[in-house]
């Protein structure tokens, strides 16, 4: 009896600590839009999402039973998308099914991106990859801290004394007076614990 608690214990604590998490897809980027031309449904022109937000761009549409709705789908050009919408094509995976060479592509997931016309959407798509790497960051995932910096010293600069120069101009070159330098052993450039390279 024990053990079988302890098992469960363990699942369950295993299932919370990854539910919340981001997590990272392979997805076929495919493209959707409201004004210009063919290829926009009467739901999609009225601005009508499977959430009931009206739409507009920088909302997506996903498989939610992969992708739950209010999640946020990270680009890899840092653009974040609003998972709002679904449709049947994005829950088959159908251009990821009909166009990926690999299986890795033909096993993506499928994001379908708002755009408010067809020429916004079609210039997107052709300048960009159609398979990527995205970034699910999911509606209930805590938000992210600021680093606390604890060690704030200031730096004092002062300005150097130009060096003689027979040709004219000055250097307006900036020295720290409070640091101590910082050198190895063999008198190398190490690293200091700011990260910065001191000799």
């Amino acid at each position: 009896m024990t053990r079988l608690f302890l098992v469960i214990f363990a699942v369950s604590a295993l299932a919370d600590s990854s539910f919340g998490r981001d997590h990272s897809f392979l997805a076929r980027i495919t493209v959707y839009w409201a004004h210009g031309g063919r290829g926009a449904d009467r739901y999609t022109r009225q601005h009508a999402s499977a959430t009931g937000l009206r739409l507009k761009q920088g909302h997506c549409a996903v498989d939610p039973r992969k992708i739950p709705y209010g999640s946020r789908v990270v680009l890899p050009d840092g653009t974040s998308l609003s998972a709002v919408d679904t449709g049947s094509a994005v829950r088959a995976r159908k251009a990821a099914r009909r166009f990926g060479r690999t299986t890795d592509e033909r096993n993506a997931i499928v994001i379908d991106k708002f755009f408010e016309t067809k020429r916004q959407a079609l210039a997107w798509a052709n300048s960009n990859p159609p398979f990527v790497s995205v970034r699910v960051i999911p509606p209930n995932a805590p938000a992210m801290a600021k680093p606390n910096i604890t060690n704030s010293q200031p730096i004092a600069l002062t300005a150097s004394q130009p060096p003689k120069m027979s040709g004219g101009g000055s250097t307006g070159a900036m020295t720290i007076i409070n640091n101590a330098s910082v050198t190895g052993p063999t008198g190398g450039i190490i690293r200091n614990p700011l990260g910065r390279l001191g000799r």
